[in-house]
Protein backbone atom coordinates (compact mmCIF):
# COMPACT_ATOMS: atom_id res chain seq x y z
CA UNK A 1 0.00 0.00 0.00
CA UNK A 2 1.07 3.52 -0.93
CA UNK A 3 1.42 5.48 2.14
CA UNK A 4 3.84 8.62 1.25
CA UNK A 5 5.75 9.47 3.77
CA UNK A 6 4.07 7.19 6.22
CA UNK A 7 6.42 4.12 4.75
CA UNK A 8 7.99 3.33 8.27
CA UNK A 9 4.89 2.58 9.78
CA UNK A 10 5.27 -0.67 9.07
CA UNK A 11 8.58 -2.67 9.47
CA UNK A 12 9.87 -6.04 6.90
CA UNK A 13 7.88 -8.94 8.25
CA UNK A 14 9.87 -11.54 9.39
CA UNK A 15 8.62 -14.76 7.32
CA UNK A 16 7.53 -16.59 10.42
CA UNK A 17 4.44 -13.45 11.23
CA UNK A 18 3.46 -13.82 7.47
CA UNK A 19 2.96 -17.58 7.95
CA UNK A 20 1.03 -16.73 11.41
CA UNK A 21 -1.89 -14.44 9.36
CA UNK A 22 -1.78 -17.14 6.64
CA UNK A 23 -2.89 -19.79 9.19
CA UNK A 24 -4.96 -17.86 11.27
CA UNK A 25 -7.11 -16.51 8.44
CA UNK A 26 -6.88 -19.93 6.58
CA UNK A 27 -9.21 -21.40 9.15
CA UNK A 28 -12.31 -20.73 9.39
CA UNK A 29 -13.26 -21.65 13.05
CA UNK A 30 -11.05 -18.96 13.73
CA UNK A 31 -12.92 -15.02 13.75
CA UNK A 32 -10.26 -12.82 13.49
CA UNK A 33 -10.65 -9.99 16.39
CA UNK A 34 -8.53 -6.58 16.50
CA UNK A 35 -8.35 -4.99 19.81
CA UNK A 36 -8.34 -1.02 18.41
CA UNK A 37 -6.52 1.57 20.51
CA UNK A 38 -7.35 5.49 19.42
CA UNK A 39 -5.72 8.29 21.04
CA UNK A 40 -4.92 10.50 18.35
CA UNK A 41 -6.30 14.08 19.88
CA UNK A 42 -8.87 14.48 22.41
CA UNK A 43 -10.49 10.92 23.02
CA UNK A 44 -9.49 8.11 24.77
CA UNK A 45 -11.05 4.93 22.72
CA UNK A 46 -10.54 1.46 22.41
CA UNK A 47 -12.64 -1.59 20.95
CA UNK A 48 -12.97 -5.03 19.63
CA UNK A 49 -13.94 -5.40 16.04
CA UNK A 50 -14.17 -9.16 14.50
CA UNK A 51 -13.31 -9.52 10.80
CA UNK A 52 -12.72 -6.55 9.77
CA UNK A 53 -16.93 -5.22 10.04
CA UNK A 54 -17.91 -6.90 13.07
CA UNK A 55 -18.22 -4.24 16.15
CA UNK A 56 -17.79 -6.44 19.37
CA UNK A 57 -17.52 -3.21 21.42
CA UNK A 58 -16.52 0.21 21.22
CA UNK A 59 -15.38 2.76 24.29
CA UNK A 60 -14.62 6.66 23.99
CA UNK A 61 -13.69 8.71 26.89
CA UNK A 62 -14.53 12.14 25.88
CA UNK A 63 -12.48 15.08 27.22
CA UNK A 64 -14.82 17.76 25.80
CA UNK A 65 -15.52 18.97 29.32
CA UNK A 66 -11.51 19.29 30.08
CA UNK A 67 -10.91 21.54 27.36
CA UNK A 68 -14.10 23.46 26.82
CA UNK A 69 -13.24 26.32 29.37
CA UNK A 70 -10.41 26.76 27.03
CA UNK A 71 -12.13 27.01 23.73
CA UNK A 72 -10.20 24.61 22.19
CA UNK A 73 -7.73 21.20 23.05
CA UNK A 74 -4.45 22.00 24.95
CA UNK A 75 -2.28 19.33 24.39
CA UNK A 76 -0.71 18.74 27.73
CA UNK A 77 -3.88 18.42 29.45
CA UNK A 78 -4.89 15.83 26.85
CA UNK A 79 -2.01 13.64 27.12
CA UNK A 80 -2.85 13.85 30.70
CA UNK A 81 -6.22 12.94 30.36
CA UNK A 82 -4.92 9.95 28.14
CA UNK A 83 -2.79 8.59 31.18
CA UNK A 84 -5.81 8.59 33.25
CA UNK A 85 -8.15 6.57 30.90
CA UNK A 86 -6.37 4.29 28.95
CA UNK A 87 -5.93 1.54 30.99
CA UNK A 88 -9.88 1.50 32.24
CA UNK A 89 -11.09 2.19 28.69
CA UNK A 90 -9.26 -0.61 27.35
CA UNK A 91 -10.68 -3.05 30.29
CA UNK A 92 -14.22 -2.35 29.44
CA UNK A 93 -13.77 -2.93 25.42
CA UNK A 94 -12.51 -6.02 26.24
CA UNK A 95 -15.37 -6.88 29.04
CA UNK A 96 -17.73 -5.98 26.61
CA UNK A 97 -16.55 -7.82 24.20
CA UNK A 98 -16.50 -10.64 26.20
CA UNK A 99 -12.75 -10.97 24.63
CA UNK A 100 -9.72 -11.78 26.50
CA UNK A 101 -6.15 -10.64 26.02
CA UNK A 102 -5.58 -14.56 24.68
CA UNK A 103 -8.85 -13.85 21.96
CA UNK A 104 -6.86 -11.49 20.07
CA UNK A 105 -5.94 -12.13 16.64
CA UNK A 106 -3.79 -8.58 16.75
CA UNK A 107 -3.49 -5.34 18.65
CA UNK A 108 -3.96 -1.80 16.29
CA UNK A 109 -2.87 1.47 17.16
CA UNK A 110 -3.03 4.45 15.66
CA UNK A 111 0.22 6.10 14.62
CA UNK A 112 -0.62 9.53 13.25
CA UNK A 113 -1.54 12.25 12.45
CA UNK A 114 -2.00 13.94 15.68
CA UNK A 115 -0.89 15.38 18.94
CA UNK A 116 2.52 14.08 19.85
CA UNK A 117 1.75 13.65 23.26
CA UNK A 118 -1.47 11.84 23.06
CA UNK A 119 -0.31 9.73 19.99
CA UNK A 120 2.73 8.26 22.74
CA UNK A 121 0.03 6.99 25.00
CA UNK A 122 -2.00 4.99 23.23
CA UNK A 123 1.22 3.60 21.34
CA UNK A 124 3.39 2.54 24.49
CA UNK A 125 0.10 1.24 25.77
CA UNK A 126 -0.19 -0.94 22.73
CA UNK A 127 3.54 -2.00 22.35
CA UNK A 128 3.29 -2.93 26.10
CA UNK A 129 0.07 -5.50 25.85
CA UNK A 130 1.51 -6.66 22.04
CA UNK A 131 4.39 -7.50 23.92
CA UNK A 132 2.93 -9.11 26.92
CA UNK A 133 0.03 -11.36 24.97
CA UNK A 134 2.74 -11.79 21.90
CA UNK A 135 0.23 -10.27 19.78
CA UNK A 136 0.98 -8.92 16.22
CA UNK A 137 1.00 -4.90 16.32
CA UNK A 138 -0.20 -3.18 13.56
CA UNK A 139 -0.09 0.43 13.45
CA UNK A 140 -2.46 2.45 11.99
CA UNK A 141 -3.25 5.99 10.21
CA UNK A 142 -6.01 7.90 11.79
CA UNK A 143 -6.94 9.01 8.79
CA UNK A 144 -7.56 5.77 6.84
CA UNK A 145 -9.33 4.60 10.16
CA UNK A 146 -11.77 7.16 8.95
CA UNK A 147 -12.33 6.11 5.46
CA UNK A 148 -12.74 2.35 6.95
CA UNK A 149 -15.51 2.98 9.41
CA UNK A 150 -17.62 3.63 6.44
CA UNK A 151 -15.83 0.71 4.15
CA UNK A 152 -16.44 -1.64 6.98
CA UNK A 153 -19.77 -1.19 7.68
CA UNK A 154 -21.16 -0.74 3.70
CA UNK A 155 -20.86 -2.67 0.51
CA UNK A 156 -18.21 -0.10 -1.11
CA UNK A 157 -17.57 0.07 -4.74
CA UNK A 158 -14.26 1.30 -6.21
CA UNK A 159 -12.93 3.56 -7.32
CA UNK A 160 -14.31 5.72 -4.35
CA UNK A 161 -13.60 9.19 -3.39
CA UNK A 162 -12.97 9.68 0.68
CA UNK A 163 -13.63 13.40 1.52
CA UNK A 164 -12.52 12.91 5.17
CA UNK A 165 -13.55 16.23 6.86
CA UNK A 166 -12.94 16.90 10.59
CA UNK A 167 -11.76 19.06 13.10
CA UNK A 168 -7.90 18.73 12.23
CA UNK A 169 -8.43 16.94 8.31
CA UNK A 170 -9.99 18.19 4.94
CA UNK A 171 -8.60 15.87 2.45
CA UNK A 172 -9.84 14.51 -1.05
CA UNK A 173 -8.52 10.91 -1.84
CA UNK A 174 -8.90 8.56 -4.56
CA UNK A 175 -9.41 4.77 -3.24
CA UNK A 176 -8.34 1.71 -5.11
CA UNK A 177 -8.56 -1.47 -5.32
CA UNK A 178 -6.22 -3.22 -2.30
CA UNK A 179 -6.81 0.24 -0.38
CA UNK A 180 -4.37 2.09 -2.34
CA UNK A 181 -4.90 5.82 -1.95
CA UNK A 182 -4.18 9.13 -4.23
CA UNK A 183 -4.15 12.44 -2.60
CA UNK A 184 -6.47 15.03 -4.80
CA UNK A 185 -6.51 18.17 -2.66
CA UNK A 186 -6.42 18.59 1.24
CA UNK A 187 -7.16 22.36 2.70
CA UNK A 188 -4.04 24.82 2.77
CA UNK A 189 -5.15 26.63 6.19
CA UNK A 190 -8.26 25.41 8.85
CA UNK A 191 -9.69 22.58 8.70
CA UNK A 192 -13.67 22.49 7.56
CA UNK A 193 -14.37 21.40 11.72
CA UNK A 194 -11.90 23.81 12.70
CA UNK A 195 -13.41 26.83 11.28
CA UNK A 196 -16.54 25.88 12.53
CA UNK A 197 -15.24 25.59 16.12
CA UNK A 198 -13.21 28.90 15.46
CA UNK A 199 -16.59 30.85 14.25
CA UNK A 200 -18.53 29.12 17.10
CA UNK A 201 -16.21 30.28 19.82
CA UNK A 202 -16.02 34.28 17.91
CA UNK A 203 -19.56 34.35 18.37
CA UNK A 204 -19.41 33.04 22.07
CA UNK A 205 -21.44 29.47 21.54
CA UNK A 206 -18.36 27.56 23.66
CA UNK A 207 -16.51 24.77 22.34
CA UNK A 208 -17.24 22.19 20.34
CA UNK A 209 -19.03 24.82 18.67
CA UNK A 210 -19.48 23.11 15.61
CA UNK A 211 -22.89 20.92 16.67
CA UNK A 212 -24.23 24.20 17.93
CA UNK A 213 -23.96 26.39 14.81
CA UNK A 214 -25.64 22.64 13.09
CA UNK A 215 -28.41 22.75 15.62
CA UNK A 216 -28.98 26.78 14.81
CA UNK A 217 -28.60 27.33 11.28
CA UNK A 218 -31.81 25.48 10.35
CA UNK A 219 -33.40 28.66 11.61
CA UNK A 220 -31.56 31.34 9.74
CA UNK A 221 -31.85 32.07 5.86
CA UNK A 222 -28.62 30.55 4.53
CA UNK A 223 -29.05 33.07 1.78
CA UNK A 224 -28.93 36.59 3.95
CA UNK A 225 -25.32 37.11 4.58
CA UNK A 226 -23.30 36.42 1.04
CA UNK A 227 -19.55 34.88 1.50
CA UNK A 228 -17.07 34.84 -1.47
CA UNK A 229 -15.91 31.26 -2.68
CA UNK A 230 -12.33 30.65 -1.95
CA UNK A 231 -10.39 30.79 -5.72
CA UNK A 232 -7.44 28.51 -5.30
CA UNK A 233 -4.27 29.00 -7.63
CA UNK A 234 -2.50 26.05 -8.39
CA UNK A 235 -4.44 22.96 -7.40
CA UNK A 236 -8.09 23.81 -7.57
CA UNK A 237 -9.14 20.99 -5.72
CA UNK A 238 -7.28 22.52 -2.20
CA UNK A 239 -9.83 24.03 0.21
CA UNK A 240 -9.13 27.36 2.22
CA UNK A 241 -11.20 28.44 5.39
CA UNK A 242 -9.26 31.12 6.44
CA UNK A 243 -11.41 33.92 4.58
CA UNK A 244 -14.65 32.95 5.49
CA UNK A 245 -13.96 32.90 8.77
CA UNK A 246 -12.42 35.96 8.36
CA UNK A 247 -15.12 37.22 6.70
CA UNK A 248 -17.40 36.26 10.28
CA UNK A 249 -15.11 38.38 12.42
CA UNK A 250 -15.07 41.56 10.05
CA UNK A 251 -19.15 41.02 10.02
CA UNK A 252 -19.44 40.72 14.03
CA UNK A 253 -16.77 43.68 14.01
CA UNK A 254 -19.18 45.97 11.95
CA UNK A 255 -22.85 44.70 13.70
CA UNK A 256 -20.81 45.84 17.12
CA UNK A 257 -22.26 42.39 19.06
CA UNK A 258 -20.27 42.23 21.93
CA UNK A 259 -22.74 42.68 24.66
CA UNK A 260 -24.91 39.94 22.24
CA UNK A 261 -21.66 37.50 22.30
CA UNK A 262 -21.36 38.44 26.19
CA UNK A 263 -24.67 37.74 26.99
CA UNK A 264 -23.98 33.35 25.09
CA UNK A 265 -20.88 33.13 26.93
CA UNK A 266 -22.53 33.72 30.47
CA UNK A 267 -25.35 30.99 29.35
CA UNK A 268 -21.78 29.25 28.07
CA UNK A 269 -20.43 29.77 32.15
CA UNK A 270 -24.08 28.82 33.80
CA UNK A 271 -25.01 25.76 31.42
CA UNK A 272 -22.04 24.06 29.26
CA UNK A 273 -24.77 22.35 27.48
CA UNK A 274 -27.65 24.19 26.62
CA UNK A 275 -30.27 23.23 24.88
CA UNK A 276 -31.72 24.78 21.34
CA UNK A 277 -34.30 26.78 22.73
CA UNK A 278 -31.66 28.16 25.54
CA UNK A 279 -29.61 29.19 22.62
CA UNK A 280 -32.40 30.83 20.76
CA UNK A 281 -32.98 33.28 23.66
CA UNK A 282 -29.94 34.90 23.12
CA UNK A 283 -29.12 34.08 19.72
CA UNK A 284 -31.12 37.24 17.30
CA UNK A 285 -32.40 36.62 13.81
CA UNK A 286 -29.59 38.47 12.05
CA UNK A 287 -27.14 36.12 14.34
CA UNK A 288 -29.32 32.91 12.80
CA UNK A 289 -29.19 34.32 9.19
CA UNK A 290 -25.12 34.36 9.56
CA UNK A 291 -24.54 31.12 11.13
CA UNK A 292 -27.15 29.47 8.11
CA UNK A 293 -25.54 31.47 5.36
CA UNK A 294 -21.95 30.43 6.79
CA UNK A 295 -22.82 26.64 6.67
CA UNK A 296 -24.09 26.90 3.54
CA UNK A 297 -21.00 28.07 1.95
CA UNK A 298 -18.66 25.22 3.49
CA UNK A 299 -20.95 22.58 2.92
CA UNK A 300 -20.94 23.83 -0.88
CA UNK A 301 -17.05 24.70 -1.11
CA UNK A 302 -16.68 20.80 0.55
CA UNK A 303 -19.27 19.13 -2.08
CA UNK A 304 -17.99 21.32 -4.96
CA UNK A 305 -14.79 19.87 -5.16
CA UNK A 306 -15.90 16.33 -3.45
CA UNK A 307 -18.03 15.61 -6.99
CA UNK A 308 -15.18 17.38 -8.94
CA UNK A 309 -12.70 14.72 -7.98
CA UNK A 310 -15.48 11.89 -8.00
CA UNK A 311 -15.62 13.11 -11.78
CA UNK A 312 -11.98 13.31 -12.58
CA UNK A 313 -11.31 9.68 -11.50
CA UNK A 314 -14.79 8.45 -12.24
CA UNK A 315 -15.31 7.32 -8.47
CA UNK A 316 -18.13 4.75 -8.15
CA UNK A 317 -18.85 5.77 -4.34
CA UNK A 318 -18.29 9.02 -2.74
CA UNK A 319 -17.26 8.32 1.46
CA UNK A 320 -17.72 11.45 3.19
CA UNK A 321 -16.31 10.84 7.13
CA UNK A 322 -15.10 12.31 9.79
CA UNK A 323 -16.15 14.47 12.91
CA UNK A 324 -18.30 16.84 10.60
CA UNK A 325 -20.28 14.05 8.48
CA UNK A 326 -21.93 14.21 11.78
CA UNK A 327 -23.10 17.50 10.44
CA UNK A 328 -26.94 17.05 9.59
CA UNK A 329 -26.60 20.25 6.87
CA UNK A 330 -24.22 18.21 4.93
CA UNK A 331 -26.19 15.33 4.49
CA UNK A 332 -29.12 16.83 3.49
CA UNK A 333 -27.26 18.55 1.10
CA UNK A 334 -25.18 15.32 -0.30
CA UNK A 335 -28.86 13.66 -0.06
CA UNK A 336 -30.19 16.41 -2.06
CA UNK A 337 -27.55 16.71 -4.82
CA UNK A 338 -28.73 13.44 -6.63
CA UNK A 339 -25.47 11.80 -7.13
CA UNK A 340 -25.35 9.24 -9.87
CA UNK A 341 -23.71 7.41 -7.83
CA UNK A 342 -23.58 6.24 -3.62
CA UNK A 343 -22.81 9.18 -0.94
CA UNK A 344 -21.94 7.34 1.95
CA UNK A 345 -21.88 8.18 5.56
CA UNK A 346 -20.39 6.24 8.89
CA UNK A 347 -22.82 6.33 11.52
CA UNK A 348 -22.88 9.06 14.03
CA UNK A 349 -20.80 7.02 16.74
CA UNK A 350 -18.27 5.97 14.14
CA UNK A 351 -17.99 9.77 12.68
CA UNK A 352 -16.09 11.31 15.42
CA UNK A 353 -12.63 9.79 17.01
CA UNK A 354 -13.39 6.00 17.55
CA UNK A 355 -11.01 3.03 17.93
CA UNK A 356 -13.68 0.75 16.02
CA UNK A 357 -12.06 2.25 12.91
CA UNK A 358 -8.54 1.48 13.53
CA UNK A 359 -9.41 -1.75 14.24
CA UNK A 360 -11.09 -2.40 10.90
CA UNK A 361 -8.98 -0.36 8.76
CA UNK A 362 -5.85 -2.64 10.97
CA UNK A 363 -8.37 -5.88 9.50
CA UNK A 364 -6.04 -5.72 5.62
CA UNK A 365 -2.79 -4.91 7.30
CA UNK A 366 -3.48 -8.28 9.20
CA UNK A 367 -4.63 -10.22 6.22
CA UNK A 368 -1.64 -9.26 4.51
CA UNK A 369 0.62 -9.76 7.30
CA UNK A 370 1.65 -6.07 7.53
CA UNK A 371 2.97 -6.19 11.15
CA UNK A 372 4.97 -3.83 13.12
CA UNK A 373 7.87 -3.66 15.73
CA UNK A 374 8.66 -2.52 18.58
CA UNK A 375 10.89 0.49 16.45
CA UNK A 376 7.18 1.60 15.29
CA UNK A 377 7.08 5.27 16.17
CA UNK A 378 3.99 7.87 16.57
CA UNK A 379 4.21 10.36 13.88
CA UNK A 380 2.37 13.42 14.29
CA UNK A 381 2.66 14.07 10.98
CA UNK A 382 2.35 11.13 9.01
CA UNK A 383 0.69 11.11 5.56
CA UNK A 384 -1.95 8.68 4.21
CA UNK A 385 -0.61 9.52 0.61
Amino acid sequence: MRRGNGAAATQPVPMLAQLFALIYLGCTLLPVRILGIESSCDETAAAVVEDGSRILSSIVSSQIATHAKYGGVVPELASREHLKAIVPVVRVALEQAQTSLGDLSAIAVTQGPGLAGSLLVGMTYAKALAFASRKPLIGVNHIEGHIHAVVSQNQVELPALALVVSGGHTHLYEVTEGFRYRLLGKTRDDAAGEAFDKVAKLLGFGYPGGPVIDMLAPQGDPRAVHFTASKMKGNTLDFSFSGIKTAVLRWVEAHEMDREIATRRALVDANPRPNVEEWLAVTPKATLDLLASFQKTVIEELLRRAVRSAEEIDAQTLIISGGVACNSGLRKAAEASHLPYPVLFPTFGLSTDNAAMIAAAAFPKFSRGEFADATLRADANLVLA
